[in-house]
């Protein structure tokens, strides 16, 4: 079966589907997005993506698509491509007109997806994690909304690679620590988790909502609180968390050493934890 796309109530090949170029997601990143993972044949948390995908789409002032009608063409497209493990994006832009900053509130949105198999990642990542960098965050002020407007993550994360790491980290200008460039982040530090809380500044992660939910599940302490850069240097354990990334250990930061240098406990445990929720379903 080849990778297939959906464009406003059709289905095809991918390389069959285009847009206009008056599209206001091409000419302005006017749109908003979503990245649906499957485990074992099923879609995990679907639901709390499509939340997701609905208060973004608020944020934008976009005109409201039934739930109903998105997640039928989300199941839709899933069922035609026959993957067990595959990665769904949405996209969901104003609509198409002449360039205009100001734009019609009347337009249509368009509504494109693709389906992908998703390949999974080297067994030594997770094994023996990864290095990061931090950088200044630059991103617009409402990095609570899942816009297309990744320009900021996309420099980061080219700058975090070519220099020979995985990922960078968010960094505000009071050195308060944010997240990665497509995740959020954990430290470990005495037995608790500590993950920056919801705010306009950071992404209101489903694999975050995931990870809470375990640790009350299983009794693991956890504060949504602010913490600097040197709370992260000196915690004793670090991970990022994302739909595709899972839970992905960091174990070395600006060149300094996490802990001992190697994945924790913790973190193995959350990430066993979120393997099995997902292959339940949940």
């Amino acid at each position: 079966m080849p990778d297939l796309a959906y464009l406003n109530g059709d289905i095809m090949p991918i390389e069959k589907a285009t847009v206009p170029i008056e599209d206001r997601g091409y000419q302005f990143g006017d749109g908003v997005y979503e990245y649906i993972a499957s485990y074992a044949g099923r879609l995990f948390m679907l639901g709390a993506h499509l939340d997701r995908l609905e208060r973004s789409m608020g944020g934008l002032d976009f005109p409201p698509i039934p739930r109903s009608r998105i997640k039928a063409a989300i199941v839709d497209l899933f069922e035609r491509a026959g993957y067990d493990r595959a990665g769904i994006y949405i996209q969901i832009t104003r609509g198409v007109a002449p360039r205009n900053h100001a734009f019609d509130p009347t337009l249509s949105p368009q509504v494109v997806m693709t389906i992908r198999q998703i390949n999974a990642l080297p067994e030594n990542l997770h094994r023996d994690g990864i290095t990061a960098i931090t950088v200044r965050d630059i991103r617009w002020g409402r990095c609570d909304i899942k816009t297309i407007q990744l320009l900021a993550n996309s420099l980061a994360k080219q700058k975090a690679l070519s220099e020979g790491h995985s990922d960078a980290i968010f960094i505000s200008d009071q050195n308060v620590v944010r997240e990665g460039t497509s995740s959020n982040l954990f430290i470990v530090k005495g037995g608790q988790l500590i993950t920056h809380p919801l705010t306009p500044n950071i992404l209101p992660g489903i694999t975050r909502m995931a990870i809470i939910d375990i640790c009350r599940e299983t009794d693991l302490k956890i504060d949504e609180s602010f913490f600097t850069t040197d709370a992260l240097y000196h915690a004793d354990e670090v991970f990022l968390t994302g739909t595709v990334t899972e839970v992905m250990p960091v174990t070395q930061i600006d060149g300094r050493c996490i802990g001992d240098g190697n994945v924790g406990p913790l973190t193995r445990k959350l990430y066993d934890g979120l393997r099995q929720k997902a292959l339940a379903g949940a």
